[in-house]
């Protein structure tokens, strides 16, 4: 979507939640669950210029028959706020489902390195009122589980006042924001 970008916040559940409080409590607010997935991300860097310190993405993204590469810009002080929402442009593009081999050569082959690979399975939710809004329940390998609200928007001060009153609704809003990546989550990094 021309102009839209992504306005997310991901909140960490405590040790003990595998996110089923989460899914019931969406349910019972009309929220219709999609069939869960697992995705599994390949993160790349720049030999120059260290993505880990700019907070760059580039990823392969493998999930059944679905493949596409992803770039996100660098983090600045205008894609975070305070109060942990980030917004940033994506660029996506889709591949066929049998590429994904082939775009990590092409990623290799160009010079780009390997940084980490994160296996994430996905609960997403979505709502028949907003449909640019998921909720979306993550458990990510070897780090925790996650609940991520995002709107697609061209509007980022209207997206952020959605993701708070999503939060708040689902009784999330005081949980700890996580502004880091799940690469950066994967790879052991306590700050952006």
């Amino acid at each position: 979507m021309d102009g839209h970008i992504e306005v997310e916040r991901k909140r960490r559940l405590p040790d003990e939640d595998d996110g089923s409080f989460v899914a019931r409590m969406l349910t019972g607010l009309g929220w219709q669950p999609d069939a869960p997935v697992t995705e599994v991300d390949t993160y790349y860097s720049r030999p120059d210029v260290d993505y880990m310190q700019t907070v760059e993405c580039l990823r392969v993204r493998r999930r059944g028959d679905f493949c596409e590469i992803t770039y996100k810009p660098p983090s600045a002080e205008a894609t975070h706020s305070s109060d942990g929402v980030i917004s940033k442009k994506e660029t996506n593009v889709l591949l066929a489902f049998d590429q994904a081999q082939q775009a990590d050569q092409l990623l290799e082959n160009i010079g780009m390195r390997r940084l980490v690979q994160v296996k994430k399975h996905r609960a997403a939710y979505r709502h028949p009122k907003h449909p640019s809004v998921s909720v979306n329940i993550d458990t990510v390998a070897g780090v925790g589980v996650f609940v991520e609200t995002e709107v697609i928007s061209a509007d980022p001060e209207t997206a952020s006042d959605t993701v708070a009153t999503i939060e708040r609704r689902l009784g999330v809003a005081d949980l700890p924001t996580v502004e880091l990546p799940y690469r950066d989550l994967a790879m052991g990094c306590t700050t952006s």
